[in-house]
């Protein structure tokens, strides 16, 4: 049997990553979501807060595709449910940044907790042979995605 080209064996890899993603969507803590009471917007805020940090409304109303009208209002009730906090710059007042609360990183940290374990429990199942082949190409994805975001970042 030949080996594929290397387009088509992106797209075995890309069609085989799908596959693990749905395999794995289960280990997303639905529990834990549905007890939240945020819409998904609303999660999406929470999670990009606590993977970038205190974010200006503007940032996160262009990472989510929306106008800043729209994500005042989505910040509105997440600062009213105490999961985010808005903060004026000292130095100009005109710029609102928002941030995880103190019960806002508690909430994210249980989510992601809860799918590592998740995750966990189904590496357990790999041989130590595997798990550090995994590791190795995980690493070297690590280290490609951090090329390709400086290449994108170039463009």
């Amino acid at each position: 049997m030949n080996k594929p080209e290397r387009p088509e064996l992106l797209d075995n890899i890309l069609k085989t990553g799908d596959k693990l993603f749905r395999q794995l969507l289960p280990a997303i803590p639905r529990e834990g979501l549905l007890e939240l009471d945020v819409t998904m917007p609303q999660l999406k805020i929470m999670l990009l807060l606590f993977i970038n940090g205190p974010m200006r409304m503007g940032a996160l109303a262009a990472d989510l595709q929306v106008t800043l009208a729209t994500t005042t209002g989505l910040v509105d009730r997440l600062v009213e449910r105490g999961q985010v906090v808005r903060e004026s710059l000292p130095d100009d007042r005109r710029v609102v940044l928002c941030r995880l609360s103190g019960e806002g990183q508690k909430t994210v940290n249980r989510i992601w907790e809860t799918a590592r374990n998740n995750t966990r429990k189904m590496l357990e199942n790999l041989d130590t042979g595997t798990l550090n082949t995994l590791a190795g190409v995980l690493k070297t994805m690590l280290e490609a995605s951090g090329t390709a975001a400086k290449q994108a970042g170039a463009d």
